[in-house]
């Protein structure tokens, strides 16, 4: 993990990632940043506190299907 002024970075060898604090009118959020993936999300406290709802078998089924359902998926076959 490697620490800068105002991020983080965590990888594994599979991706990497830079997590940093964003203040918004709504308050602040979690900003998590895929550079290899040019996406991004931004978590309030409720969002990140429902992860703990969860273990991580649960939170990593969106593994799946990362990028979203598979267009097919409850089509009859």
């Amino acid at each position: 993990m490697t620490e800068g002024p105002d991020f983080f970075i965590i990888s594994n060898e599979f991706t990497t990632v830079t997590v940093r604090k964003v203040r918004t009118r709504n308050g602040e959020r979690l900003e998590i940043r895929s550079a290899a993936q040019e996406r991004s999300i931004t978590l309030d406290a409720i969002a990140l506190e429902a992860l703990t709802w969860s273990n991580a078998l649960e939170v990593g089924e969106g593994l799946s299907t990362p990028m979203g359902p598979e267009d097919n998926e409850g089509d009859p076959a």
